[in-house]
């Protein structure tokens, strides 16, 4: 069955709902959604989103700037930046207009909190600039952007799965969607194709997202012969619930919990003696995983203490409940009697679809793709550069959402429709009954635990030559195990088995491109720390990785960190 609107935005995420509403009602907008809308994982933010308020204390967008810049290890391009710090009080108010429910202080301003890596006075001392609504501030803001989006008329498509872009002329024309509950394989023709596709922290065992969060637009995009950009960064969180890597977010550091190894000691004082426990997360991960490494782990095993028992049952109760229910549920904690065991988790990645401010994807010579557009985590601005800051990822998709659908709406009053190839659903049938008439096999699972263990081992935080040489073999090899797989499930209605399979596809390749990106890297910046090359090196590599997908494997190549404010310096917290 084919479909056709002016726009149709994949993803139903926070960063998708809000090109939407820029475009509601002006034109034909539609989004199509692999998961329920409000399961997307912009639901599972929890400790909120920054803007320099000044609610609490005296603050200003140049400090969240450069904030943003330094805990970027100064490889964020520095206009993208000042962009998102000056935008960031209209989104606060913005959503606070719709009815997102920001907790308040006494004065009943929107009130604030503390994050890793946010200062004042340019890094003197931590700053409240965090708005949050208790812990589950995502959740709150997927809820009230879902409502208003259906009642702006927004069409959604739940449960349809990306599968390939449609290109001709130049252009992307169209996409092909596989329905979850049918089987179908569906053909929507478009002007514009938004890719909100989220992250793809799957590629790991250990991980805070969910288990939709498997790059399918990155992959799509890399298979379209587009650029991506910086896949070698990749943020480890520090606090996920030890064995499972469920989030306990940075929150409950910024309302005063701390991080204690195995003889109690508060080991983040000697790592960042200014801000301690709150320093960038980069920081804090790579701390955690030496306390670890040099024995000082809790009774000697792989993981630390995040310690809250000081703070109160009724702070935990007011600000902090969906953690404290967290680590009741996960761990079996009472988080008001005894500390959390924590470890860092994959949790973000800054790499992704290289984009402009304005949204528009960027070919290998940095010209717009015409008709296509990437925002949130699956697209990289330049704007998080080597280690995201805090509460920056709600804040990137609401501004650069709302900057995205402002650019959809005047490039369609010149944007013509692009017909579509002949049959543009046969290659994607083709393979799909190709999956399923393969009688022997190995599982989906089996390649993919392999590829999830492989990517913990030696694409984490901290890595090396050699295994990353032999994470990019060992991939490929991979890659010559997937031609071979086979389903268990040949039928139609929810196929879980064949969407995963087509999913480990992609993630394969973006696996690839992490570890070739990685291994040409050899320096360390932010979340990419080499100990081969445990020092940052200016001269050879301030500048970004874009990696592109040929017949002979990924191919490399570079271009320039925009800077403009702030000269790259020693980064200490």
């Amino acid at each position: 069955m084919a479909f056709k609107h002016d726009v149709v935005i994949v993803g139903a995420g926070l960063a998708g709902l809000r090109v939407a509403l820029e475009l509601a009602g002006k034109v034909d907008v539609a989004v199509i959604s692999k998961v329920y809308p409000t399961r997307s994982h912009s639901g599972a933010a929890q400790g909120g989103m920054a803007a320099a308020l000044g609610n609490e204390e005296d603050d200003s967008w140049e400090w969240h700037m450069f904030d943003t810049v330094k805990g970027g290890d100064y490889l964020t391009d520095q206009d993208v930046a000042e962009i998102l710090a000056k935008e960031a009080p209209r989104a606060i108010y913005e959503l606070d207009h719709l009815g997102v429910p920001f907790n308040r202080n006494e004065s009943g301003k929107i009130a604030q909190r503390t994050f890793g890596g946010h200062t004042r006075d340019f890094g003197e001392k931590t700053v409240k600039r965090a708005c949050y609504a208790s812990d589950h501030t995502g959740r709150v803001m997927m809820d009230t952007l879902y409502a208003e989006s259906g009642r702006r008329g927004v069409r959604v498509y739940p449960e349809f799965y990306l599968v390939d872009l449609i290109r001709r002329e130049g252009a992307v024309t169209g996409l092909i969607a596989y329905e979850l509950a049918t089987g179908e394989v569906h053909f929507f023709h478009s002007r514009v194709i938004v890719l909100a596709t989220g992250g793809f922290g799957k590629l790991y065992h250990t991980t805070s997202n969910g288990h939709a969060n498997t790059g399918d637009g990155a992959a799509l995009a890399y298979r379209a012969g587009i650029p991506l950009e910086d896949l070698e960064f990749v943020q480890f969180h520090p606090t996920g619930i030890y064995g499972i890597g469920v989030l306990i977010s940075e929150a409950a550091r910024g309302e005063g919990g701390v991080l204690r190894n195995g003889k109690g000691e508060r080991f983040m004082e000697k790592y960042a003696p200014t801000i301690k426990d709150l320093a960038a997360r980069d920081v804090v991960s790579r701390a955690i995983e030496k306390e670890i490494g040099e024995g000082r782990g809790i009774d000697g095993k792989d993981y630390v203490h995040l310690d809250l028992t000081h703070l109160g049952k009724e702070v935990l109760s007011e600000k902090l409940h969906e953690i404290a229910s967290f680590a009741r549920i996960y761990a079996g904690i009472e988080p008001a009697e005894k500390p959390i065991p924590v470890k860092p988790t994959c949790h973000y990645m800054m790499g992704g679809i290289p984009a402009n401010a304005r949204g528009q994807v960027l070919d290998e010579k940095q010209h717009p793709v015409r008709g296509l557009y990437a925002v949130g985590e699956c697209a990289c601005l330049s704007l998080h550069g080597a280690n995201r800051l805090g509460t920056n990822s709600l804040l990137d998709l609401i501004v650069f959402g709302r900057l995205g659908g402002e650019n959809i709406l005047e490039e369609l009053e010149g944007l013509p429709w692009v017909e579509p190839p002949a049959e543009p659903e046969k290659e994607t049938i083709e393979h799909i009954k190709e999956l399923k008439d393969r009688k022997k096999g190995e599982r989906v699972d089996s390649v993919r635990r392999t590829l999830q263990a492989l990517m913990m081992e030696h694409c984490a935080s901290f890595r090396t030559a050699q295994g990353l040489d032999k994470a990019a073999s060992a991939v490929r090899d991979l890659k010559q195990r997937y031609r071979n797989v086979v389903l268990h499930d040949k039928g139609t209605r929810f196929n879980t088995d064949l969407m995963e399979a087509m999913e480990l596809r992609g993630l394969l390749d973006l696996a690839e491109a992490i570890a070739v990106s990685a291994g040409l890297r050899e320096e360390s910046r932010g979340a990419h720390f080499r100990e081969d090359y445990p020092d940052r090196d200016d001269r050879n590599w301030l500048k970004h990785t874009l990696v592109r997908k040929t017949e002979e494997g990924p191919r490399v190549s570079y271009k320039p960190v925009t800077v403009t404010r702030f000269q790259p310096k020693p980064r200490k917290y």
